[in-house]
């Protein structure tokens, strides 16, 4: 049998949050048939682990997938595994390594690669992807862009241009472009970010962006440690611990729906 289920990530509310959903292989299955699973769900990513007797003694093998394309990393699709898993999971992915999840306390704390960025002159075409936004700094991670600006409600009220960003990130060689600005209340920092290359306008919330954007604010800030938000229609938080070359985020999780897959 092969279960599937969908969790709302980042979250302690169903329908808020990530959604993703978690594909429970009992064997390996092809990277087209998983692909157009992911298409049928139309989640902003869809996690696909496989789960038998050698797997559950040793890493638990981890994929992860957009409607239109797999990817390198996933942090709510992740998240989502790891809740339905539950207790303390070693993943081993084909293109970021071993990842160990601890669910404890209704959390469950990732331990992922950290991202240092490059500063970059701003692009040309950036301004046309929000019209009348300032930018206080532009940033190159491994996958994405990052953009700075003043604050939290420059980053809420962004009325995002995705034919333009689409264009931005392909000339750039870049997976998506995430846009940042300074935190309020116990909020440390707040974000969007934005996929349309790789089929998501804009992505709910999204673990790995985490990654960058941990690498960005704990030397700015002057802490290890910070709470984000990511401001998207849905919204969503994620606790973060900056140490070195890794970051440790953490989320809750919300399960909403679990089946079976018959094709």
């Amino acid at each position: 049998m092969t279960e599937i289920h969908v969790v709302d990530a980042f979250t302690d509310v169903a329908f808020q949050g990530n959604p993703a959903a978690v594909v429970i292989l009992p064997e390996e299955r092809s990277k087209p048939w998983m692909q157009s699973v992911a298409a049928e769900m139309r989640h902003s990513e869809t996690a696909f682990l496989v789960l038998d007797d050698r797997s559950r003694e040793q890493a638990v093998p981890l994929r992860w997938f957009t409607p239109v394309a797999e990817v390198d990393l996933c942090g709510h699709a992740t998240l989502a595994a790891a809740h339905v898993l539950g207790g303390t999971t070693e993943f081993i992915t084909h293109r970021s390594g071993r990842l160990t999840c601890v669910a404890q306390d209704g959390w469950v704390d990732m331990d992922f690669p950290a991202d240092p960025l490059s500063v970059l002159d701003v692009p040309d075409g950036l301004a046309a992807c929000f019209a009348g936004v300032p930018f206080e700094a532009v940033a190159r991670g491994k996958d994405d862009l990052l953009v700075q600006v003043p604050t939290e409600r420059h980053v809420r009220d962004l009325e995002p241009d995705f034919a333009n960003i689409a264009k931005l990130t392909e000339r750039m060689s870049a997976r998506g472009l995430i846009v940042t600005g300074s935190g309020y209340e116990d909020r440390s920092f707040v974000s969007r970010c934005f996929y349309p290359g790789v089929g998501v306008p804009e992505d709910p919330v999204t673990g790995s962006a985490h990654c960058t954007l941990a690498s960005w604010w704990s030397p700015i800030l002057g802490v290890t440690e910070m709470m984000a938000e990511q401001a998207s229609p849905r919204g969503g938080r994620v606790r973060l611990c900056h140490q070195g070359d890794r970051v440790r985020l953490g989320g809750q999780a919300v399960s909403v729906l679990k089946g079976e897959l018959l094709a």
